[in-house]
Formats: C-alpha cells, sequence, structure tokens
C-alpha cells in the first residue's frame, strides 16, 4: 500500500474517532490530547494529520459535504424523464447523507451552541463553514429553474421561494436527526415528493 493512501487511511480513521470524542464530550471541552489517547497516538503524530481540533471538525464537514457534492453531479449527469424525478433523487439523496452522518450533525449542532455562548456570530460562523452546501443550494434553484424552462414546472414559481421550502426541508432533517434524536425522517422524504411534484404546471 502507498504511502499516500495509507495517510489518507489513518486520517479517515482519526476522524472516525474524533467524532466519538466530540459527541462524548462536547466541542468546547473536547482538547487534542483527548483525541490522540482515543486514537492511540501521541500528539506530536496527531499533528501529522491534524494541526488543532478545529482543523479535524472542519475537515469532517468538508468530507461530508464534498461526498454529497459528488452524488449531486453524478445524479445531475443521468438522462431522467422529469425533471421532478431528478430534483425529488437529488433531495432523497441530500436527506439520506444527512440521516448517515447525523452523529457529524450532533456535534456541528453542539459546536453552534459554543458559538453561541461567545460574542461570536453563529449565523456567519455556519455560512463560513458551509459554502460548499449553499454551492448544493445553488444547484437546487438551477434545477428548478430547468424545469421551469421545459414547461415542466410552472412558470409562476418563484424560484427563491421553492428554494427556501426545500432548504426547509433539510433544516427540519437536521433537527429531527440531531434534537429529536429520529432513525429515519421517512415523512419528510414522501412530504418533499409531494411538495416538488406540486411544482408541475
Amino acid at each position: 500500500m502507498s504511502i499516500v493512501v495509507e495517510h489518507e487511511k489513518r486520517r479517515r480513521e482519526i476522524l472516525e474517532k474524533a467524532l466519538d470524542v466530540f459527541m462524548e464530550e462536547g466541542f468546547e471541552d473536547v482538547t487534542f490530547q483527548k483525541i490522540a489517547d482515543r486514537c492511540g497516538i501521541t500528539r506530536t503524530t496527531l499533528y501529522i494529520y491534524f494541526k488543532n481540533k478545529r482543523e479535524i471538525f472542519n475537515f469532517s464537514i468538508k468530507q461530508m459535504l464534498l461526498g454529497l457534492e459528488n452524488d449531486i453531479i453524478r445524479i445531475r449527469k443521468e438522462k431522467f424523464h422529469l425533471h421532478a424525478e431528478q430534483l425529488i433523487l437529488v433531495m432523497k439523496v441530500i436527506i439520506e447523507r444527512l440521516e448517515e452522518n447525523r452523529r457529524l450533525l450532533s456535534v456541528v449542532l453542539n459546536y453552534l451552541f459554543y458559538v453561541t455562548k461567545s460574542d461570536i456570530d453563529p449565523d456567519y460562523r455556519v455560512r463560513r463553514r458551509t459554502v460548499r452546501m449553499r454551492h448544493i443550494l445553488h444547484i437546487l434553484s438551477t434545477m428548478i429553474i430547468e424545469g421551469i424552462k421545459a414547461g415542466e414546472f410552472s412558470k409562476s414559481i418563484n424560484v427563491k421561494d421553492a428554494n427556501e421550502i426545500l432548504y426547509g426541508v433539510l433544516e427540519a432533517a437536521v433537527f429531527r436527526l440531531t434534537v429529536l434524536r429520529r432513525s429515519s425522517v421517512d415523512e419528510l422524504k414522501e412530504a418533499m415528493q409531494i411538495t416538488i411534484r406540486n411544482f408541475a404546471s
């Protein structure tokens, strides 16, 4: 196995174990030493892979969003008979990724509570860490516009409002998975499908 592959494998293992520590201790109380201890390595070794706990946290979010972006790009390359079906599939994939990453989402929520205790603007922090998510929302807007141009979605649809509705579904999914600790959000998937089909002209 090459050194690069081994390095990436170790980084993934560190991310998994760090996530456990974040879940147990909360973002504020986690230290680099606690992560190193959980991984069974020294802090010096951990520095080879990450500079600090914030970098581990940010890298976890980046990995999730990058994987999600790749899924969406793959779906967008597929040919669909109806624009609504493609949009539904993209939304389903996003919600499924949220379900798969509920542990990370719980840590993000804990981090946001931590940030609100300080003088830092949490909205600014969220926006900084979710640049890729905003790109994904832009893709949703593009898909709605394409559906309108194709005559499949109603021309009276306000793209911004439609996007807000879809984003609201995603926010509800995050809330239910993290705060309410639901094991799935299938009811939101069904509501999302009905909403998108109602976009039809």
